[in-house]
């Protein structure tokens, strides 16, 4: 499974990153920079977490 982001939709609200700090930051200007794009194992739950908590719907799962 991956974690997908749609960089143009992103706002840097930074729930997904409160969601799942160990698969994502955001940076110092406030850009959600995904650090791990394949999810395996533990991180699917906090990775479903992200996506749902996305106020613009910028990730999803493939």
């Amino acid at each position: 499974m991956r974690i997908v982001l749609d960089r143009p939709r992103c706002e840097g609200h930074g729930l997904c990153e409160e969601a799942a700090p160990q698969l994502m930051h955001l940076d110092d200007d406030g850009e959600l920079v995904l650090d791990r794009e394949e999810i395996e194992g533990a991180d699917a739950a906090p990775a479903n977490a992200a996506v749902r908590v996305c106020p613009v719907a910028a990730l999803r799962l493939a």
